[in-house]
């Protein structure tokens, strides 16, 4: 890892699952996994990527689950929507503190917490060298954080998705409940979704499938693992046509 290591990508959209800001227990807001996220996304701009972050709001509320339990589908993605915000506001504050200027635009217009979504100033926004954070998901019920990082990937011209997680790629099976389990270092669309492999949802999926965008699972816990990732080392499951 050299200084002069020169970047594979230009732009890259980063996705967070609400967990992940939750440390461990995944759940609430862990200041220190918060601030270890920080790092390593200021290490990646100070190769000069353009960063634009999607987060999920698992920690705080899940509409789903919240359906499950009585709840409106609709005003249950509300407020899972609502806890993107939330997670937004705390990696903004954490990448400010570690000296990387960030703006987070909402799908859901709340003027004094954030910008509304415009791609436009958006763009702006990355040519200036800030990090933009996208709230709220789609904006929309019944669509997940996932379709909405697949749909602002391909309208932010990101060369590839980065979808962070707690483990090293894409197994065969579930690598927790058996040790022999399979990692995949490639893999394409048509056999993620013949093997089921739970990469994303089906809507986002198709989107990134559509679109040709790639898509990188790796482990986001492993020290200096996005900075690996971004100067093109095979970490993690590269899925591509």
């Amino acid at each position: 890892m050299t200084k002069s290591a020169k970047p594979k990508y230009r732009r890259i959209l980063l996705k967070l699952s609400g967990e992940a800001l939750g440390g461990e227990a995944g759940l609430g807001i862990n200041p220190e996994a918060v601030l270890s996220m920080a790092e390593q996304i200021g290490e990646v701009r100070k190769l000069g990527v353009e960063v634009v972050i999607v987060i999920g709001g698992g920690n705080i509320f899940r509409g789903l689950a919240g359906s499950e339990r009585g709840i409106e589908r609709a005003t249950g993605d509300y407020m899972g929507m609502l806890a993107t915000v939330i997670n937004s506001l705390a990696l903004q504050d954490a990448l400010e503190k570690d000296g990387v200027a960030t703006r987070v635009q909402t799908a859901i217009t709340m003027w004094q917490v954030a910008e509304p979504f415009i791609r436009r100033r958006a763009v702006r926004h990355l040519e200036k060298g800030r990090v933009v954070i996208f709230g709220a998901g789609t904006g929309n019920p019944y669509f997940s954080t996932d379709t909405a990082a697949a749909l602002r990937a391909n309208e932010m011209g990101a060369e590839v998705i980065l979808k962070a997680t707690k483990v090293d790629g894409i197994y065969d099976k579930d690598p927790k409940k058996h040790p022999k389990a399979k990692r995949f270092t490639q893999i394409t669309y048509l056999d993620a979704l013949q093997k089921q492999l739970k990469v994303m949802d089906s809507t986002a999926f198709s989107l990134c499938m559509d679109n040709k965008m790639p898509i990188i699972v790796f482990d986001l816990f492993k020290a200096h693992n996005l900075r690996r990732v971004v100067l093109g080392e095979k970490v993690g499951t590269l899925v591509t046509g």
